[in-house]
């Protein structure tokens, strides 16, 4: 009697154990927001990027350019977005949709940055050496930047007991790369309370 008295014991134990585990995923629409710790996610990079685009393809600096310049449109580079912020933010993923409604409006040309224009760099190389000469990219051809867009993420965190609230602030500027004037500034402000 003990015996099974302790058998069906660890069976319930065995089966609360193995429900209690469970988890159930669902797959939700990406522009849903759902904030689950109050840190900065995807729905606030989103948020930011419509911003930051609508503000900088709103400005009157394209115009300004194409009037002092035949009506050429305007070459944009995008350098760094500093996280200068509590938490690790990738700004990749608001400066990818910032870069994607430049090309998109068709008022602004791109030109890549960073690493991946070394990336290109050496794929020229490469093919100074290994293409038929017919093929082989000329080098001194790169389209040169007029303007260059920075930035930076900024957070504040205000606690007491349980309450926290988190304030993010991420500010954009556009500059002339050949005079260094400041041609535009934005910026997107998110403020989350949070009671545990």
């Amino acid at each position: 009697m003990k015996r099974n008295l302790l058998f069906v014991l660890a069976i319930g134990l065995a089966v609360s154990l193995l429900t209690g585990c469970a988890h159930t995923v669902e797959r939700v629409d990406t522009k849903e927001a759902i904030d689950l710790s109050g840190r900065w996610n995807d729905t606030d990079s989103r948020l930011v990027a419509e911003e930051m685009v609508n503000q900088v393809l709103g400005g009157a600096w394209i115009d300004n350019h194409q009037g002092d310049n035949n009506g050429q449109k305007p070459v944009v580079v995008v350098g760094l977005i500093y996280n200068k912020s509590h938490e690790h933010i990738s700004a990749e993923t608001f400066v990818k949709d910032v870069e994607r409604a430049f090309i998109n409006s068709g008022r602004v040309r791109l030109v890549q940055a960073g690493d991946k224009r070394e990336e290109l760099r050496r794929e020229r190389a490469a093919q100074q050496e290994f293409a038929s000469m017919a093929t082989a990219k000329a080098w001194g051809k790169e389209l040169g930047a007029d303007f260059m867009l920075n930035g930076d993420i900024n957070s504040i965190v205000d606690t007491y007991k349980k309450e926290r609230v988190n304030f993010y602030k991420v500010n954009m500027e556009l500059s002339n790369l050949e005079t260094n004037e400041i041609v535009w500034i934005g910026d997107k402000e998110i403020k989350k309370y949070i009671n545990n």
